[in-house]
C-alpha cells in the first residue's frame, strides 16, 4: 500500500483517500484490485455504480479524514479513518 503522504495522482494532484476492491490477509498483497480515488472535499452520499460493499483495503492520506456510513444516504452507523 502507498504510504498517506504518497497520495497523488500521476499529474501531481493531491488524493485524499484511494480505496481498493481487493485485500489479502498478506500486507505486502493489500491493496489491489479496482483503485477508487477521493479528492479532497469530495461529498459522495452513494458509492459508484459497482462499489457498494467492495472496498476492502483503503489508504487515507496526510491531513485528511474519510468518513463512511453502512447505510445508503449517510445514513446508520458511521466510522471515521485518518492516516
Amino acid at each position: 500500500c502507498p504510504a498517506p503522504s504518497d497520495l497523488r495522482t500521476i499529474n501531481g494532484t493531491r488524493v485524499c483517500a484511494q480505496l481498493y476492491s481487493d485485500d489479502s490477509p498478506y500486507y505486502d498483497d493489500c491493496c489491489g484490485g479496482s483503485v477508487l480515488l477521493v479528492s479532497p472535499g469530495t461529498d459522495m452520499p452513494y458509492m459508484p455504480s459497482g462499489w457498494a460493499a467492495k472496498v476492502s483495503s483503503l489508504v487515507v492520506g496526510t491531513r485528511c479524514q474519510l468518513t463512511v456510513w453502512d447505510r445508503r444516504g449517510k445514513q446508520g452507523h458511521s466510522r471515521s479513518f485518518s492516516a
